[in-house]
């Protein structure tokens, strides 16, 4: 399935350039298209504080077909009224005509700072200079220019039969999806049953995306998309699955592993659920803990604020503790052992050898059912701290 070097999905096309929505001269202006209309899927935020760009997008993708996505980086315009909405409106509507599409055929995202208004003369003036078509390809530009306090671009691509899928990912900080995740684009050659694509996008957004969590904080722009233009032919609706499913872990775990001043990624593995619903529900309460993300940054061996976490889940009442077993990589440390100690003593000692390495895995399994999830998330940081108390200023 895999490809060592697998190239762009043939017909999509990418522009990049900076607008001057941050002051640092970055790009922070993107135009993902297909140069032919696409079978579209796509999950968003529920935050009840949504921007515009989520609005509009939403509208768009209700007929299953688009042709593509502006994204604006470091400006959220969220919570701008009436005035973000007719600037959010305008610029897609300009950048559509820029690439031969009607308006409700493209997609805009935008995240960044909450509150503030979009630099409308700048942004005119660059969406103006658009020369049709793009360049194909350039994927690894759109990666980097839709971060915002990323530190580093986040692209996987794989070959999947004839076709080939790439996606692109940004997101380390207001992190707890809803049905999507921060910004998120798939684009592929592959020609599927629009039905099934959907169907396919939403199991494995549920499996990935929506298991990953960094501070607990729902995004107002959440969106996760997937373009499907068809170019290299039908494709095994299994094999396209997990493909994407690849590429999505990926971006998980570096999106977890890059979360805001963190230093670590967390995996909480829980098994013997009563269903996965609960499994999920307990690995968020555990990854979400900040007692844990201390811990796991200091590597500290306190085991206990696992079990603390677990019993937080109060109305899970098939949760019995003299039947749970809590582990830290291969090292079980509850139920207790008994012994003296010294026991004790070597027990902390392998958890805290665990927890000096890059990739923390905690392992719940509740003896209930046979249920299971994983989440991904990352310690908590004086980095956390100190980017999030000066992120305007």
């Amino acid at each position: 399935m895999s490809d060592s070097a697998p190239q762009s999905p043939r017909g999509f096309v990418v522009h990049t350039a900076p607008v001057g929505l941050a002051d640092d001269g970055r790009d922070d202006f993107t135009v993902l298209a297909s140069t032919v209309p696409a079978a579209v899927s796509a999950v968003f935020t529920r935050s009840r504080f949504a921007g515009p760009s989520v609005r509009l997008s939403r509208e768009a993708v209700a007929d299953g077909r688009a042709r593509g996505v502006v994204v604006l980086a470091r400006n959220a315009n969220v919570a701008t009224g009436r005035e973000g909405e007719d600037n959010a409106r305008e610029v897609r509507a300009a950048v559509a005509a820029a690439v031969g599409a009607a308006e409700d055929e493209l997609l805009i995202a935008s995240t960044g700072v909450i509150g503030r208004q979009y630099p409308m003369p700048a942004i005119r003036e660059h969406v103006g200079t658009l020369a049709w078509p793009f360049p194909e390809g350039g994927f690894d530009r759109a990666a980097r220019a839709i971060m915002t306090t990323d530190t580093r671009p986040k692209e996987v691509r794989v070959r999947v039969g004839g076709a080939t899928l790439v996606g692109i990912a940004k997101g380390v900080g207001m992190m707890e999806p809803d049905m999507a995740t921060l910004l998120t684009f798939f684009a592929t050659d592959a020609r599927l049953d629009p039905a099934e694509q959907d169907r396919i996008f939403r199991r494995v957004m549920d499996r990935t995306f929506n298991a990953v969590s960094i501070d607990t904080d729902t995004s107002t722009s959440d969106t996760a998309v997937l373009f499907a233009n068809g170019l290299a032919g039908d494709v095994d609706p299994e094999e396209f699955e997990r493909a994407l499913d690849e590429v999505a872990l990926a971006l998980v775990k570096e999106i977890a592993s890059d979360g805001e001043g963190a230093t670590k990624l967390i995996e909480v593995r829980v098994t013997g659920a009563r269903d996965t619903a609960q499994a999920k529900r307990v690995g968020k309460t555990v990854v979400n803990s900040p007692l844990v993300k201390t811990a796991v940054h200091g590597c500290d061996p306190n085991w206990g604020r696992v079990a603390m976490a677990i019993g937080k889940c109060s109305e899970d009442t098939d949760i019995d503790q003299e039947k749970v077993a809590i582990r830290f990589g291969e090292v079980e440390v509850y139920p207790p052992r008994g012994g003296d100690d010294l026991d004790e003593d070597a027990l902390r000692a392998a958890v805290a050898e665990h927890l000096k390495g890059d990739e923390v895995v905690i392992g719940i399994d509740l003896a209930v059912a046979d249920g299971a999830f994983t989440v991904y998330g990352c310690d908590l940081t004086e980095g956390y701290v100190r980017l999030n108390s000066e992120y305007t200023t």
